[in-house]
């Protein structure tokens, strides 16, 4: 792909058990004696994946992926019959962060991260401001509700038919009400037809609020699609475990750190106004706003402004 490095293979990796009868799935890659860079999955529930080695530089970053809990080849995986997400919130991400950096020996890294994980990187960088020496974010994204009822209702208007099949998935009684709480008792349901069926679903709406790229093919996978729609209506559902509003509110406890922010200018997610809002919260941050872009990394200018920022920073 245009705008990126060549392709990189990990130079160490490993499994780090978290408690909670977890164990998360990392590896570094680059050059052992870089910057170090920690790179935060989308989602939640995406899982890491090899392209996201090729937006830094491998001679000048050290570079560390994971599979947040429940996903990609962490354990256990949130697709099993017996899955229970009670210990996956966002403090247990938090603190999983923590763990692995200790465990690498790092004491500051760059946190580069988009959608979900642009989230999960501003939750960090507000809690833990002493251990990020930037950080880079696409598909801007801050846990407010009214970002999370864009996504599930708010752009059915746009999507009348996508979204009518989406509303006819829950029961008529709870169409009105919080859909990604009502897809998420279907996805926990035992039976496998009924939560295959939500899964389904679910990941059909994800295609359709994002018209500028073809279907996923990852949500052919019907492991990856359960996983991954778990995941995602159990931290919808649940506010995220971030009081709303609160990374807007405390945004200027990142006014040390520098900052770049990446945004499509046809993400669909920008009619919630997060990136304006979060460029104005955040004192001293940079706004790059890439002309024919979404809310993905699918073109040329979206994967330069990204390679750009990390280039910049590696000092």
């Amino acid at each position: 792909m245009a705008g990126l490095y060549p392709g990189i293979e990990p130079y160490e990796h490993g499994m780090l058990d978290v408690g909670d009868g977890h164990s998360l799935h990392w590896e570094v890659c680059g050059n052992p004696a870089g910057k170090p860079a920690v790179v935060l999955h989308g989602g939640p529930g995406t899982g890491c994946f090899p392209g996201l080695r090729r937006y830094f530089d491998p001679a000048r970053y050290r570079v560390v992926l994971f599979d947040q809990r429940g996903c990609g080849r962490s354990t256990p995986h949130a697709s099993a019959p017996d899955a229970d997400l009670s210990t996956n919130t966002t403090g247990h991400l938090l603190r999983d962060m923590e763990l692995l950096r200790t465990h690498l020996g790092i004491e500051r890294w760059l946190v580069f991260g988009g959608s979900w994980g642009c989230n999960l990187g501003l939750v960090y960088a507000e809690r833990h401001p002493d251990r990020v020496s930037e950080l880079v974010l696409m598909g801007l994204a801050t846990g407010r509700q009214c970002e999370v009822d864009l996504l599930t209702r708010g752009l059915g208007a746009m999507f009348p038919a996508a979204f009518a099949e989406f509303c006819a998935g829950v029961p008529e009684d709870e169409r009105d009400g919080d859909l990604s709480a009502a897809y998420h008792r279907l996805l926990m349901d035992p039976d496998p037809a009924v939560h295959h069926e939500a899964a389904r679903r679910w990941c059909a709406w994800e295609d359709a609020i994002l018209p500028d790229l073809p279907p996923d093919d990852r949500f052919s996978d019907p492991v990856y699609r359960l996983a991954f729609a778990r995941l995602v209506t159990h931290y919808f559902s649940n506010g995220s475990w971030i009081e709303d509003g609160v990374v807007l509110r405390e945004a200027g406890k990142l006014a040390a750190i520098p900052g770049v922010l990446v945004a499509g200018v046809l993400d669909l997610g920008n009619l919630a106004g997060t990136p304006w809002e979060l460029n104005r919260a955040w004192p001293g941050s940079e706004l790059v706003m890439v002309g024919g872009s979404g809310h993905t990394v699918s073109t040329e200018g979206m994967r330069e402004a990204l390679v750009g920022a990390t280039d910049r920073f590696a000092g």
